[in-house]
């Protein structure tokens, strides 16, 4: 693994695309058992908010998923009024830059409650959701729903890069997609901040892991795997997750149960401190000399410590210049 906390951003390649053919047949494999209703990741068609892009095949280089709940909606709008961009930017982002952009959420326990009107609503307003039509939404099931986001993601889109991002990280979207441009070759690739921290077993614990003996002996830690704040996975492993739904175990947590269905497979590990900078003051000494950071957090908080109100501020010192996103060249 390389250690890259320290690279300076330079002038962005320009990177030719070529078709991976075999992971093309996978693909076309998959989103033909999507339209004819046999693939294990839907018995039905897409849900109304996703039925217009399911019809398109146009190659994209990312797609990013904002993994979000019902209860945080003041996230979302600080996440709108600072690195998300909106309305018509958003849509060239997507058309010129091959970059979409959603939250990601699933369904409240009892549909067409007031839960999934409020998302309804604010869809109606800001078209920026994605929603994963058999996902009940709920903390112990994020494993699950990470699966069920690639899976519902490489069916709608033809994308190179796949990313989950949490609501409370702040992302500078054209250094992203700079990092991930020069990965674009590889077919099996799986980039984020590696760590390998203690396996928890003691009772009471947040992040206890019950099934802790399948790690060795108490005390020992996880296999490396990507922090779950933000990672991005090629389009074969994005692929192979919605093949293979069924057969993927869940861990306690999210970010080890994705480094799980990994460990065992002919993938590259990318190990990009970008992606994990702290907040203020790191990131905004990194922007002052030129070292930009694509994703800035706080450890201690598994995100930005009080990201509704932090997050402009943050977005402040820390953004990267506008025309680092529209001169990325895809």
């Amino acid at each position: 693994m390389t250690k890259q906390s320290l690279i300076r951003t330079l002038p962005l390649p320009i990177v030719e695309y070529r078709t991976h053919e075999k992971t093309n047949r996978i693909l076309h494999r998959e989103s033909t058992a999507v339209r004819t209703g046999n693939s294990s990741m839907s018995k039905g068609p897409p849900t109304p908010m996703n039925w217009k892009i399911s019809l398109s095949r146009k190659k994209y280089l990312m797609v990013v998923g904002i993994n979000t709940a019902f209860k945080n909606k003041k996230r979302r709008d600080s996440v709108r009024e600072t690195w998300m961009p909106q309305g018509d930017k958003r849509r060239r982002l997507e058309e010129e830059k091959a970059i979409i952009l959603r939250f990601v959420i699933g369904h409240s326990s009892t549909p067409g409650d007031a839960l999934d009107r409020a998302i309804e609503a604010e869809h109606e307003k800001y078209q920026d959701f994605l929603r994963l039509q058999d996902h009940v939404e709920g903390y112990t099931e994020l494993s699950a729903k990470t699966k069920t986001y690639f899976a519902t993601a490489v069916a709608l889109w033809d994308a190179d890069f796949y990313v989950k991002i949490d609501d409370d990280v702040h992302v500078n979207i054209g250094t992203l997609a700079r990092i991930l441009v020069t990965h674009h070759t590889k077919p099996r690739v799986y980039l984020g901040c590696m760590k390998s921290g203690p396996v928890l077993y003691q009772e009471g614990l947040k992040y206890r892991e019950p099934e802790y003996w399948k790690f060795g002996e108490e005390g020992n830690n996880y296999f490396r795997h990507a922090s779950g704040q933000i990672y991005a996975i090629s389009k074969e492993l994005a692929t192979y997750i919605s093949s293979n739904q069924n057969l993927l175990h869940k861990y306690a947590n999210e970010d080890v149960s994705v480094g799980a269905w990994f460990i065992g497979l002919e993938v590259e590990h990318v190990d990009d401190r970008r992606l994990c900078c702290g907040s203020p003051p790191e990131c905004h000494f990194k922007a002052l000399i030129g070292l930009a950071c694509a994703a800035s957090y706080d450890w201690s908080c598994s995100g930005i410590c009080r990201s509704t109100v932090r997050m402009k501020g943050i977005h402040q010192r820390c953004a990267e210049p506008e025309d680092v996103l529209w001169s990325v060249i895809y």
